[in-house]
C-alpha cells in the first residue's frame, strides 16, 4: 500500500475560505483529516499522516482563542501541528503612501520544505500531497523530486484559487470542491477524546 502524507499550508487555506470568498466562510470549522481523505483516491493508498502548518496571531487575543479551539479539534484527530511565527514589517499604503506597521507570516514555506525532506529521508511517504497555492513552495517540490525520484509530490489548490505554476511542478493535482468542504465540517459541538467539548466560534457560522 502506498503511504500518503499531507502537508496543509494553514494560512493559505484559511485565506482562501475567509478572505476572498465570503460564501466559504462557514467552512473554517472543518476537519482537515476528513478533507484530506477525499484525496486518497485509490484503494491501494493509505493516509500516513497530516501536518498542519500555522501561526498564532498573538497580538489579537480573540483570534488566538478561536484558533486554539480549531487546533484542539485537529489534534484530537491526530493531526500534527507545526508552528511558524509572525514578524512585524513596515509597509507603505498604496492610497496615502504613508508608512505603517503590519504583521507578516514567516517560516511556513521553509517548514513545509524541511518537513517534506525529513519525511522522505525517513521513508514516511510514497506520495506527499501539499494543500496550498503558494508558488514559494516550487523550489522545495523541485528539490525533493530530484533527490527522491521514486516519490511523488502532488498538490491540492485551495478552493477559489489558481496556481498554474505550482501545478506544473507537481506529479499530480486534485481540485478542491465545495462538496469536499461541506462533507468535512465538524458538528457545531465537537466531543474530544478526553471528554471535553469544543464549539464552533459564533462568528465562524
Amino acid at each position: 500500500m502506498a503511504k500518503i502524507h499531507f502537508l496543509v499550508d494553514g494560512f493559505n487555506f484559511y485565506h482562501a475560505v475567509a478572505d476572498e470568498h465570503f460564501h466559504y466562510l462557514k467552512y473554517k470549522w472543518i476537519s482537515l483529516k476528513k478533507l484530506c481523505s477525499f484525496y486518497v483516491l485509490s484503494k491501494n493508498d493509505g493516509m500516513a499522516g497530516i501536518d498542519y502548518f500555522t501561526t498564532l496571531a498573538t497580538w489579537d487575543p480573540g483570534k488566538v482563542a478561536r484558533h486554539k479551539i480549531f487546533i484542539k479539534g485537529q489534534e484530537n484527530e491526530g493531526v500534527n501541528v507545526i508552528y511558524g511565527e509572525f514578524k512585524r514589517k513596515e509597509r507603505r499604503c498604496r492610497s496615502c503612501h504613508k508608512m505603517f506597521w503590519t504583521f507578516e507570516e514567516k517560516q511556513t514555506d521553509v517548514n513545509i520544505a524541511l518537513r517534506l525532506f525529513q519525511l522522505a529521508l525517513q521513508e514516511k511517504y510514497d506520495k506527499a500531497i501539499i494543500i496550498s497555492g503558494d508558488t514559494d513552495l516550487i523550489p522545495a517540490i523541485k528539490a525533493v523530486r530530484s533527490t527522491f525520484p521514486a516519490k511523488q509530490i502532488g498538490v491540492v489548490i485551495p478552493i477559489g484559487r489558481a496556481s498554474e505554476d505550482l501545478k506544473k511542478q507537481a506529479d499530480f493535482c486534485y481540485r478542491m470542491k465545495e462538496k469536499h468542504l461541506q462533507s468535512s465540517l465538524y458538528p457545531e459541538n465537537l466531543s474530544l477524546s478526553d471528554g471535553t467539548v469544543i464549539s464552533c466560534p459564533p462568528n465562524w457560522k
